[in-house]
Order: C-alpha cells, then sequence, then structure tokens
C-alpha cells in the first residue's frame, strides 16, 4: 500500500478546479477525479489510490471540495430554498400539501430518500471496488451511454399527458442565467412545472442519483435524463437535478465532517481550503453556464464526450496498465 501522501497546494487547486466544474457538469466529478491524476501519474496517482482507503487526509479534503459545491447551490439558488423550506413548515404545520412551494418541498424530500438509504449503505464499498481509473474509464463511458439514450428516448416519446409538467409561459423573468437576474431562482411558474411532476415519478429520478456512486457516472447526468424522460424540458431537468442533488451533497459531507475536522485534516487544512475556493469558484461558473446552455442546447455533446474521452482511458489503463 502507498504511504500517506500530502497533496502540495497546485495540486489542491487543480482537483478542486476539476471538482467543481465536474460535480455539476454531466460528466461524473469522481471519475474525472480518478481518471485525470490517472493520466498525470506520479505523485497525482498516488492520491487517486488513497481514495479507496477507508481513511485517508485526501478523503477530508473531497469532503472539503463537496462542502464547497453544496453551498454553492444554496447560494445560487437561496430564494428558492427559502420558498422550499417554508412550504416543508407550513405543510407540516397546517396538514396540507397545496401549494407550489409544498408539494415541491415534498417532492425532493421523497426523491431523496432512496439514494441518501443506499449511500449509507454501499459509498464505501462502492468506493473502495470502483473509484480505479479502468472501472471509472468504463463506467464513463456508460454515463455517456445513459446520456444519448436518454436523448433519443426523450425525441421519440410521446408530450407528457395533461396535468403531468404544467407548460412552460412566455416569460421567465427570474430565470438562473438571465441578464436581469443572475440569482438563478425558480419563479412561480418554474415551481408550478416542477411540483407538477408527482411523486411517484420524483422518486424515479431521484433513485437515478443512485447510480452515481459508480465512479465514472454523473449524478446531474442521470437525474436530467430521468427528468426528461418524465416529461421535463432541459431547463427543469437541470433545475430539478441541483435541487435534488444539494441536499445529497450535503448530507455526504455532514456524514464525514469528522474528517475535516480532525486527524485527517489537520496536515491539510491549507490544501483544503485553496482547494474548496478553487472547487467553488468553477461549481459557479458551471450553474451560470449550464443555466444558459441548456435554455436551446442538449446533452449530446456531454454524451460523446463521455463516450470519447471513456473508451481512451479504457485504452491506456485497460491495455498499457
Amino acid at each position: 500500500m502507498d504511504p500517506i501522501y500530502h497533496m502540495t497546494y497546485v495540486q489542491a487547486v487543480v482537483i478542486g478546479l476539476i471538482q467543481g466544474l465536474t460535480e455539476l457538469f454531466p460528466i461524473s466529478s469522481l471519475g474525472h477525479t480518478v481518471l485525470i491524476p490517472s493520466w498525470l501519474g506520479g505523485n497525482w496517482a498516488v492520491l487517486v489510490r488513497q481514495e479507496s482507503r477507508a481513511e485517508s487526509p485526501y478523503l477530508a479534503f473531497v469532503v472539503g471540495l463537496h462542502l464547497a459545491t453544496a453551498i454553492v447551490l444554496l447560494a445560487v439558488y437561496a430564494r428558492t430554498w427559502v420558498r422550499v423550506v417554508r412550504g416543508f413548515v407550513t405543510s407540516i404545520t397546517r396538514r396540507e400539501v397545496r401549494s407550489p412551494d409544498q408539494k415541491l418541498a415534498w417532492l425532493i424530500v421523497v426523491a431523496t430518500i432512496p439514494v441518501g438509504l443506499a449511500g449509507l449503505v454501499l459509498e464505501h464499498p462502492f468506493r473502495v471496488l470502483f473509484a480505479k481509473p479502468l472501472a471509472a474509464a468504463i463506467f464513463l463511458m456508460i454515463n455517456g451511454a445513459i446520456l444519448l439514450t436518454g436523448e433519443i428516448m426523450r425525441r421519440r416519446a410521446r408530450p407528457p399527458g395533461p396535468g403531468l409538467v404544467p407548460p412552460r409561459g412566455p416569460d421567465r423573468p427570474g430565470d438562473p442565467g438571465d441578464p436581469g437576474d443572475r440569482g438563478a431562482m425558480l419563479d412561480e411558474a418554474a415551481e408550478q412545472r416542477l411540483a407538477g411532476v408527482g411523486v411517484r415519478n420524483a422518486i424515479w429520478i431521484g433513485a437515478s442519483q443512485i447510480l452515481a456512486l459508480f465512479a465514472g457516472i454523473s449524478r446531474e447526468g442521470v437525474t436530467m435524463v430521468g427528468g426528461l424522460l418524465r416529461g421535463l424540458d432541459h431547463e427543469d431537468a437541470m433545475r430539478f437535478s441541483f435541487l435534488l442533488s444539494t441536499p445529497v451533497i450535503l448530507a455526504a459531507g455532514a456524514l464525514k465532517i469528522s474528517d475535516l475536522t480532525g486527524s485527517l485534516g489537520a496536515d491539510v487544512r491549507g490544501q483544503i481550503v485553496a482547494g474548496s475556493v478553487a472547487a467553488a469558484a468553477t461549481s459557479l461558473f458551471a450553474v451560470l453556464f449550464l443555466a444558459r446552455w441548456f435554455r436551446t442546447r442538449t446533452l449530446v455533446p456531454f454524451a460523446v464526450y463521455c463516450l470519447l474521452a471513456g473508451l481512451a482511458s479504457v485504452i491506456r489503463f485497460g491495455f498499457f496498465g
């Protein structure tokens, strides 16, 4: 087993930049934080091998990166989360589920339960088994196939039935990415559309996040595909994906906060801060970029990238060690 290797600040910033971008792009952050250092080799590859350990300073570092991304998502969608939390509280106190805020709050809750339970049981063994270059490369190709298949099936599918997803209105002044409102919030019309997904569809979409436990499968990607196949357009599928992933990322970080604050993180706290700042910067860029991208574009370019990058990595790590 490799000795514990404490990363440099350069490595911390580079990995932070990669993680922040790929966590929200539908191309798998875990897959890329395994594959890119493996391609670079040397001490970079040692960091990857530490990811499959039960405990290491690198895992404490990763916790910090995830929390940074979650904080960015909370900040960008702050007004949405205020409404969702308010809807959850009023739903409980009034014993009703009527308003879009209340419906959306409960959809997020029920959609998060499957991946939460699966993560508690499977996260560590899956990380030990699959956080390796060849496995990550194979799953990255599978991720590309999922994205491409989702786009093909969406185009062939019939339009959603009445009442499944309320139609999009012509005015969207509060959309994230609009020049007049870079707060990236959901407007009331968007909340109504998401609230119209329904409990069964929300559970199905949320459960798809379980696939992201495999290094190389993107949480945002599979969740977006689930949303597209349940009648959402690309913008709303992206929004729903970000709303569902926020509590999952926060919970995963909270469960391992002891790694960050304890002895494992003691020698890499400076690197954690540097990497987290880098991850926050690229996460913010990713949210704003994707908000614009999915107004008119699809998942196809990301699918092609995953297939090609995965194939190159399979050849590299499967045939040349």
